[in-house]
């Protein structure tokens, strides 16, 4: 048996091409989720045009996947252990392909909210479910952590993505466009699956707690839209007493998972050091590149002043160094000690966001290095803290693994939205004339709508030294963040043994195989 303390797992066996075709197949749900993220960037106004939403409608169109999507994680990470996986995943492939039907043909507000909303419960069993997946199918180290790094370079480029085919859909066709794309991929993920991809599942995997569905999605969706919040709009008593409620869930739910012998989190996933430190450590790369987009985005269209289109197809252009970026740090990780090589990642991210304080009012070239820099830093740390994270849970738990790492994600990308949004905020309001119109001094885009060329130029000057500021900001956390690596992945273990329970029902396994290995359910 695998000793649990030593830092190496004993090899599984090698995956073979059906395994890696298998991969690609399960990146094609990965893709389609996160491209959604952005895919509504160029067809609101045509939505206006046709639906005439609120603008309160409006913002639910836009916010409700992403909070269905967060809040549901936890609870489809733990169903997927129980009934399986790749069943899960399939379920979660149908609802998807339905609801971008229902999205395409909405005649209503309500209906493509409601549509939107199902999109992101689809997208909660597909995430998951597919790292989770890809946790079971490649039993080799190294052969996981290169297929975990290439994972987490395609969710990365998705959002990209989504916004440029959003784009280039809308010149030929209605706004419905959008959502039909998704369907094609998802028809071939229903054929392909079953054909290619193995169940697993936890052999015995208690009651399901129907209880804790409630106090999950409790927790996160008031925090993450309270932060969202507060990132948008500032910080005031009613976006903090949401926070503060969502915490306070949190509390009662984490003290019935500690308190439960069939909790929705299991505390075995927590025996293993490396996952807690391979969560924290991802959440705060999320933190950066997620904090990095409030200020990059506003810059290409309000700074340099290009088209929502113009700015999509720019931000492809740092995708070319982050494709490579995690393979290349996976492969360095497996040469040396992997301490060393995330604790390289942050530094790298830090210097992407040094990149952007030297960047003024006409600097797309350094824009883009800036950008390309801190993500290739990123991704390499999300691939390589991933990997951990989902080596050192068992692998009947890898589903709920994989929940605790995008929840976990999700969490710091919206506080990394929330802190260095109000450090640029506050920078920018700072440098306004106390004499500008108060649209003028919350915002560019509000000096931008008074068509004052004068007011316009010390907007656009206060921007920069704002995103400056935010951009110091980042650089410090992503290296306390590289400390912090250098200083816990040291004690971090790799795989842990499986569990008994999952032990005694691989008794049809031969002697040979490593007892740490999935226990596939009946295909």
């Amino acid at each position: 048996m695998t000793n649990p303390t030593s830092s190496t797992a004993a090899p599984g066996a090698l995956a073979g091409r059906r395994e890696w075709t298998a991969f690609l197949v399960l990146l094609l749900p990965l893709l389609l989720v996160s491209m959604d993220v952005s895919v509504l960037f160029f067809a609101i106004p045509s939505i206006d045009r046709d639906l005439a939403p609120s603008a309160t409608q409006q913002l639910w169109i836009f916010d409700v996947y992403a909070f269905a999507l967060a809040g549901l994680l936890i609870t489809m990470g733990s169903l997927g252990d129980r009934i399986g996986r790749r069943k899960l995943l399939l379920i979660g492939a149908l609802a998807f392909g339905a609801a971008s039907v229902c999205a395409a043909y909405a005649n209503s507000p309500e209906m493509l909210i409601a549509a939107r909303a199902v999109l992101g419960i689809g997208g909660a069993t597909l995430m998951p479910s597919t790292i989770g997946l890809v946790r079971n199918m490649f039993r080799d180290e190294q052969q996981r952590a290169k297929a975990i790094g290439i994972w987490s370079g395609a969710m990365a480029g998705g959002i990209a993505l989504g916004s440029v085919l959003s784009g280039v859909m809308l010149e030929h066709f209605w706004w419905g466009s959008v959502f039909l794309i998704n369907v094609p991929a998802m028809l071939l993920l229903l054929v392909l699956v079953p054909l290619l991809v193995p169940e697993f599942k936890d052999p015995n995997p208690g009651r399901f707690d129907f209880l804790s569905v409630p106090l999950s999605m409790g927790t996160v969706l008031p925090v993450v839209y309270g932060i969202k919040e507060s990132a948008a709009h500032g910080l005031d008593a009613e976006r903090a007493l949401i926070i503060a409620a969502g915490l306070a869930v949190g509390w009662v739910f984490v003290r019935r998972q500690r308190t439960r012998s069939d909790a929705m989190i299991s505390r075995e996933l927590f025996r293993g050091r490396g996952f807690g430190t391979g969560i924290g450590l991802n959440a705060l790369a999320a933190f950066a590149m997620m904090g990095s987009a409030f200020f990059t985005t506003q810059y290409l269209q309000s700074v340099l002043g290009m088209s929502t289109m113009e700015a999509a197809l720019w931000s492809l252009a740092p995708s070319l160094a982050v494709g490579a970026a995690a393979p290349a740090a996976t492969a360095i990780a497996q040469r040396t000690q992997r301490a060393y090589v995330v604790c390289g990642g942050f530094v790298v991210g830090a210097a992407g966001f040094g990149v952007f304080t030297l960047a003024g009012t006409d600097s797309l070239v350094l824009l883009l290095i800036g950008s390309a820099v801190m993500s290739s830093g990123i991704v390499a740390v999300m691939a390589l803290v991933s990997d951990m994270a989902m080596a050192a849970s068992p692998p009947e738990k890898a589903g709920s693994a994989a929940s605790l790492l995008e929840t976990g994600g999700e969490f710091g990308g919206a506080l990394g939205m929330a802190l260095l949004g109000a450090v640029a905020t506050a920078v920018y309001r700072a440098d306004m004339p106390a004499a500008a119109p108060e649209a003028a001094r919350k915002t560019l885009p509000g000096a931008l709508s008074t068509g004052d060329d004068s007011l316009i130029a010390i907007g656009r000057d206060a921007f920069v030294q704002s995103m400056h500021y935010a951009s110091v900001t980042g650089s410090l956390i992503l290296l306390t963040g590289a400390v912090l690596a250098a200083t816990l992945l040291r004690r971090a273990t790799r795989p842990v043994t499986a569990t008994p329970t999952a032990t005694a029902t691989a008794t049809e396994q031969t002697a040979a195989e490593a007892p740490a290995a999935p226990v596939p359910a009946q295909v």
